[in-house]
């Protein structure tokens, strides 16, 4: 008996590492792909308004939604960051949930 649950447990833990090693849907792959930009203390930034971890130096539409940009203008060091604990590279200027996951947002200090 011992050995047929240590088997299933085995087998459970190699499926679950299977499922989660295999490469990221295109579609995940196409919104991580968007370039990072680093700014300014005092900048100007638009930003869609569905998606706020959206970041970019001029007008235009939301690589995700397709929605209009808005102007943004804020003290860096005022603005509180939010971030999922499980994708690091999703941030938001306001708390909520990852889009990837789901798991809610954390201040980071």
């Amino acid at each position: 008996m011992k050995t047929k649950n240590l088997i299933t447990i085995l087998a459970l833990l190699i499926s679950g590492i299977v499922a989660f090693g295999q490469d990221k849907p295109k579609s995940v792959e196409k919104q991580s792909s968007s370039p990072k930009m680093e700014m300014a203390k005092d900048s100007v930034y638009y930003t869609c308004s569905m998606h706020p971890e959206v970041h970019l130096d001029k007008p235009g539409k939301c690589p995700k939604c397709g929605m209009a940009l808005e102007k943004k203008s804020q003290k860096m060091e005022a603005m509180k960051t939010y971030t999922c604990s499980m994708h690091p590279e999703v941030k938001s200027d306001k708390p909520g949930k990852c889009p990837k996951c789901g798991m809610a947002l954390i201040e980071k200090k």
